[in-house]
This record gives C-alpha cells, sequence and structure tokens, in this order.
C-alpha cells in the first residue's frame, strides 16, 4: 500500500445499523410476499432487493469510498440492468 492510501474504517455502530437495516428489508420483502398487490407485486420486490443491494454494496464492499470512475461505473451498470429488466417486463406484458 502507498504511503498516500486511506483507510475506511467504519465503525461497529453503522456497520450494526446497516445490518439492522438489511435486517428489517429482509422482514419488510417477507411481509409483502403475502399481501396480494397486483401489478406492482414485482416492482415493489425490486425495489426492496436494489435497496438492500445498494447497502451492502455502499457499506461493506466500501464503494461509498471509492473513486468517482468507479462510481459512476456502478450507476452505468444499474442503469443498464433497469433497461434490460423493463425490455423483459414489456415483452411479457405484449406477448
Amino acid at each position: 500500500m502507498g504511503a498516500h492510501e486511506e483507510h475506511h474504517i467504519l465503525s461497529y455502530g453503522k456497520l450494526a445499523a446497516v445490518l439492522a437495516g438489511l435486517l428489517a428489508l429482509t422482514l419488510v420483502t417477507i411481509g409483502v410476499s403475502y399481501v396480494d398487490l397486483g401489478f406492482w407485486n414485482v416492482p415493489v420486490a425490486l425495489t426492496i432487493a436494489s435497496t438492500k443491494v445498494t447497502l451492502v454494496l455502499l457499506f461493506f464492499m466500501h464503494l461509498k469510498y471509492e473513486g468517482k470512475a468507479i462510481t459512476w461505473s456502478f450507476i452505468a451498470t444499474i442503469f443498464f440492468l433497469a433497461i434490460m429488466i423493463t425490455f423483459t417486463f414489456w415483452d411479457v406484458a405484449f406477448r
């Protein structure tokens, strides 16, 4: 490691808060699975899952502390994934 590299060590309290958020979102996912939302079942499930993935990436994989190039590549990947999922929904909806 170079002399100018910073270490971003998160406190145990912050990691515990993120873990508690992930567990709460898991409980919300389980709760929503028992509710019939009609068309909105899949979008709600994807929103919850995306939120959980974002928390894991930002805090446990330290994306929050990376450079702008890695952050923008992540945003571009999510944007591309959203386009592909949208195309899949359109394909299924208009068969």
